[in-house]
């Protein structure tokens, strides 16, 4: 099978399209044919090493985290799956794996794909659907009336936590480039402040939940924006950042949380259920796994609306 991969941390020019071995299925496990899978930032940064500590140096290493396909082989001990299903789900995070024609992945890591979604938009969801269910539920809990920033939102994660913000009764403030407005009103945002026009610091309003999914808008600017008791997500989980919002947290009623993701199946069939009641899964373009270097290029220089997929 054609499989992306690279043999030491570096760039871009590091990965490659090789042939490689089809997985064997094992225990609790499923065998999937990949339809599509989808780029996500932190697959260059763990390529280029910034995650070190949790990839290890043991090389070859896998591309690719979320993806869809039909189920090939089911392991020993599989319930819920059989050959043919349609699936949606997540590779290991940091042994990746989904940039393939095949992927051999937990059965509790996968769900079954909603018939309204094509495979390239399934492959879009669990990674960045996961994500803001994970926020709402652990991070930053939403109540009808609350005040939400979203910098980045018309992003992967933006799409999503728009809509699942709207569906908890949150009022949804969309910070976005000129050509993300459209999609952010689109997808229910309430206000849209365009950051080519307008600092979003210079606006008015105070929030109740401050995310910033661009990395650009870090605590101690938008501080002065949040209510007394607030909460700002992040989601670079690097150790530092980690520790440092765990010490302000002991003495701030503003809260500073960061994403680390935790895949989830309740997570995933959540998310996905919602897909299959109406979520708006946003797909930017679509590229085949041979144009793998065009494709993590174009992500890589950001302004994407939602995201980039490799269709196999």
């Amino acid at each position: 099978m054609k499989k992306l991969e690279y043999s030491a941390y570096g760039s871009l020019d590091t990965v490659t399209l090789v042939d490689a071995p089809v997985p064997e299925v094992e225990k609790d496990t499923v065998l999937v044919r990949v339809k599509a899978a989808s780029i996500n930032p932190l697959d260059w940064k763990i390529w280029a090493g910034e995650m070190k500590i949790l990839t290890g140096f043991s090389f070859p290493k896998s591309v690719g985290i979320d993806f869809a396909g039909i189920v090939e082989r089911v392991g020993n001990g599989v319930d819920g799956f059989q050959k043919g299903d349609e699936v949606l789900g997540t590779a290991d995070i940091f042994k990746g794996g989904a940039m393939a024609e095949y992927v051999r992945v937990k059965a509790d890591t996968i769900s079954h794909k909603p018939a309204t979604l094509s495979f390239e938009q399934a492959a879009a969801l669990p990674v960045v659907g996961e994500s803001a269910v994970q926020i709402f539920d652990k991070l930053a809990p939403l109540k009808p009336g609350m005040e939400l920033l979203i910098v980045g939102a018309t992003g992967g994660i933006g799409t999503i936590a728009i809509q699942l913000a709207k569906r908890q009764g949150a009022r949804v403030t969309a910070v976005v480039g000129t050509k993300g407005i459209e999609l952010a009103r689109k997808l229910g945002s309430d206000e849209v402040i365009n950051y080519d026009q307008q600092n979003v610091l210079d606006h008015p309003s105070t929030y109740d939940v401050v995310l910033d999914l661009s990395g650009k808008l870090p605590y101690d600017q938008v501080e002065e924006r949040m209510k007394p008791v607030s909460v700002y997500v992040s989601t670079l989980p690097t150790p530092t950042a980690l520790a440092s919002a765990f010490a302000h947290n002991l003495f701030s009623g503003k809260k500073r949380e960061i994403l680390n993701l935790k895949p989830s199946r309740a997570y995933l069939d959540q998310i996905a259920h919602d897909a299959a009641n109406g979520l708006d899964v946003v797909v930017y373009k679509t590229y085949p796994l041979a144009s793998f270097k065009q494709a993590y290029t174009e992500a890589a220089k950001g302004g994407i609306q939602g995201k980039i997929v490799i269709s196999l």
